[in-house]
């Protein structure tokens, strides 16, 4: 099992969304962030004065799958979310060594 994590713009989450409802993604944790990588921020400017926004807002997209289905996802994502800007965001794959489903005593493959 892995555990793909995804940090993306927020505006693209709907079509991220659907893209991993297409190849067969039952369930994700979508939680908002603030980082910056390369994009270091930006500088905005308010009632005249301009000022430095070091974290940019993000969408962290948490989703466990299968081994067979991880590359499948991984390709949804970057299809539905890259934009071909500066910011677009990183994919994250670690191996997942357990999982429980807490309703049903689940565990394993079964539990996701």
């Amino acid at each position: 099992m892995k555990l793909i994590t995804a940090v993306i713009k927020p505006f693209r989450l709907d079509d991220v969304r659907n893209a991993l409802a297409e190849v067969g993604v039952q369930g994700m944790t979508v939680t908002e962030v603030k980082g910056f990588g390369r994009q270091r921020g930006h500088t905005e400017l308010y009632r005249g004065a301009e000022y430095v926004v070091d974290f940019l807002p993000k969408v962290k997209v948490e989703v466990a799958v299968n081994d067979d289905l991880a590359e499948r996802v991984v390709e949804a994502i970057i299809g539905a979310a890259k934009t071909g800007k500066v910011g677009d965001g990183k994919i994250f794959i670690t191996e997942l060594l357990e999982a429980h489903r807490i309703r049903t005593g689940e565990t394993g493959d079964e539990a996701i």
